[in-house]
């Protein structure tokens, strides 16, 4: 766990900066490598350098302040952010919702680099003069790894592909190429290597990491890989029984409806559900809904009425 700044250089989150900079005048003087041979004094002078970095900028301190030592992963424009919203679509440039209506929303990510300095090297040169700079100390820091939030249809998670993404960054928009496995499942994320945040110095980039959001479907209804849906049936095909359409994200099926089913049957189809790149599909679960005729004609009421006269079946006992 990172080490508190205010607490390496030992104030208190109250400290003026004129008193940050004494209790760095300090330990530098104390830790400088030149100075201190003890082998652990180099990282503990390293360690200072860095909280002084932090907290002697007003607009950096107060980002640590607010966000703590995760502070570099924040972006600078989290507010306009978190305001306005990020998106993207498929097949489109530029952000906002795209031709077929998805969206990308991009989560705090990381930039590289530390900020002000707050005037350090001409405060390192006072106390020591030309030598080793605190900027060059920490080496080649490695860019940290982003996620965005990716929306999918029930059909596309089903059925997968090559997608254009595009998302808005600190930079502008950045198009992505994706793909997007078979049965991608809500929650999964799909990795872009070296997509993520740009690394300092000679630190290789993070990763990008698309977490699959799969948006609400008017018909189905998707639980892990199993897909859930309302199959509408007529009275008598209910009473009689039938075979009837159905509509799923792969196609359409047929589906048997038992002679005696009720609303609320579930009729198990298996593997009609999601795709399964490790093993075999999921199953499709159809539920019966028995749909009654809002208008009759002359005959329907008479037959209707007949069986009524004659039927000695009560749904309430």
């Amino acid at each position: 766990m990172a080490r508190d700044y205010y607490e390496t250089l030992g104030v208190s989150r109250e400290a003026t900066p004129e008193e940050i900079q004494q209790a760095y005048r300090k330990l530098a003087r104390r830790y400088h490598p030149d100075v201190n041979k003890d082998p652990a004094a180099e990282e503990r002078f390293k360690e200072i350098n860095d909280a002084y970095q932090v907290l002697s900028d007003p607009k950096t301190r107060g980002r640590y302040d607010r966000f703590g030592p995760d502070f570099r992963r924040i972006p600078e424009d989290y507010e306009a952010r978190m305001t306005a919203g990020v998106g993207a679509g498929f097949g489109g440039a530029g952000a906002g919702r795209g031709g077929s209506g998805q969206r990308v929303r991009v989560t705090p990510g990381f930039e590289a680099g530390f900020g002000g300095g707050g005037g350090f090297e001409d405060l390192f040169g006072d106390l020591f003069g030309a030598g080793r700079g605190a900027r060059g100390a920490t080496g080649p820091i490695p860019g940290a790894d982003q996620e965005a939030e990716l929306e999918l249809s029930v059909e596309e998670a089903y059925r997968g592909g090559r997608r254009q993404v595009t998302l808005a960054g600190l930079e502008g928009a950045r198009g992505y190429t994706v793909t997007i496995p078979p049965g991608v499942v809500d929650g999964q994320r799909i990795r872009l290597a070296g997509q993520g945040g740009r690394g300092s110095g000679d630190g290789p980039a993070g990763d990008l990491y698309l977490r699959v959001r799969i948006a609400p479907h008017p018909r189905y209804r998707v639980s892990g890989r199993d897909i859930h849906l309302t199959v509408a049936v007529s009275p008598w095909e209910a009473a009689l029984g039938a075979t009837v359409p159905v509509a799923t994200p792969g196609g359409e099926v047929k589906v048997h409806v038992p002679a005696g089913s009720s609303s609320g049957r579930r009729l198990r189809l298996r593997g009609e559900g999601m795709p399964n790149p490790r093993g075999s599909p999921a199953d499709l679960y159809a539920e019966v809904s028995v749909m009654v005729p809002a208008k009759l004609t002359d005959r329907e009421r008479e037959l209707f009425a007949e069986l009524a006269a004659i039927s000695t079946f009560d749904p309430r006992t």
